[in-house]
């Protein structure tokens, strides 16, 4: 898709429009193998080379990782360090901007996407899509009897709520173990369902996310997808 080169440049992180049309009026970015002096031409993103060498990733990003503890799920620096800051810089300088398709607490680790395609977050992120995620918990003490009923029920209405829960799957493991598949997302809502059960989350992971898995992806590391990984979730 042709696009303006500086607008290109800059959304890609490069720099503001300001600075992308310094880099292209000295010469700095080639069209085709010819140097491109004009900021508003158009140009298809495949063409255009910048100090020799093709734009990072021109195309729409798609970011599996796996996220440590003590990490947020925000852009803004004072809530503490941020997920976003295990990426390359310049993508963390994309418009528009690289953000996460739902959330995990700060505490919560394991399976989380990334993607700068806000379509792709409306749809994995809208309870009509019921999409999967199954996260493992340990708990500070033995869950009560029944409890797989209350989650499975969809009766079960969280503290300073109206709307129940829709009905979840919960496996006991043993060992103060447990899996829980949610097909929505609300606020900790893992952590709150267990707490009105009279049982605390200790430790929270997400290992599946619709049919995505961590594999053997180490803590804080993470891979690019192709987008059309998700047509199917």
């Amino acid at each position: 898709m042709m696009r303006r080169l500086d607008q290109l440049l800059a959304s890609l992180g490069y720099g503001s429009r300001r600075e992308v049309r310094d880099w292209v009026e000295a010469g700095r970015v080639t069209v085709r193998g010819a140097p491109q002096t004009d900021p508003g031409a158009r140009v298809e993103p495949g063409e255009v080379r910048i100090d020799g060498e093709p734009p990072d990733h021109p195309g729409e990003l798609l970011i599996l990782l796996n996220k440590p503890a003590g990490r947020v799920c925000s852009h803004d620096p004072a809530e503490g360090p941020s997920v976003y800051d295990l990426l390359p810089p310049r993508w963390r300088r994309r418009n528009p901007a690289v953000t996460t398709i739902g959330r995990l607490d700060k505490e919560t680790t394991g399976l989380l996407l990334l993607t700068d395609v806000s379509a792709l977050v409306h749809r994995l992120t809208s309870p009509k899509h019921k999409v999967p995620k199954v996260y493992r918990a340990l708990l500070d003490r033995d869950p009560p009897a029944g409890i797989e009923g209350v989650f499975a029920g969809g009766s079960l209405v969280l503290p300073g709520e109206e709307r129940a829960c829709a009905p979840a799957q919960l496996r006991l493991l043993g060992d103060r173990r447990a899996e829980v598949v949610l097909t929505e997302g609300r606020y900790h809502q893992v952590r709150r369902m267990f707490a009105s059960q009279g049982c605390s989350v200790a430790e929270l992971d997400r290992i599946r996310f619709g049919s995505l898995e961590l594999g053997n992806l180490a803590r804080g590391s993470w891979i690019e997808l192709p987008i059309n990984c998700l047509d199917e979730v």
